[in-house]
């Protein structure tokens, strides 16, 4: 029974235990931030680039200069299902 409450292995239990819960806290930011990034991403695609696109037409009329159709902006999602 003595052989269970050894110091050391009950430091080194509690060292891994808090090693394990600073991994997932490291493990859960990662997850959250790259889902925030790629909300970012999707909301700058959709919703401003368009905007962004019509001034710079607007721009390019008032100076005179010629410009093509801007590119159609089209999201595609890599974690989806695969046709």
């Amino acid at each position: 029974m003595q052989f269970l409450f050894d110091p050391y292995r009950a430091a080194l239990a509690v060292a891994a235990a808090v090693q394990f819960i600073l991994f997932l806290r490291w493990l859960y930011r990662r997850i959250r931030n790259d889902e925030l990034l790629r909300v970012f991403v999707e909301d700058m695609a959709l919703n401003h680039l368009p905007h962004l696109y019509e001034r710079l037409n607007q721009l390019c009329d008032q100076q005179g200069i010629t410009h093509h159709d801007p590119p159609p902006i089209r999201w595609i999602n890599l974690n989806g299902p695969r046709h």
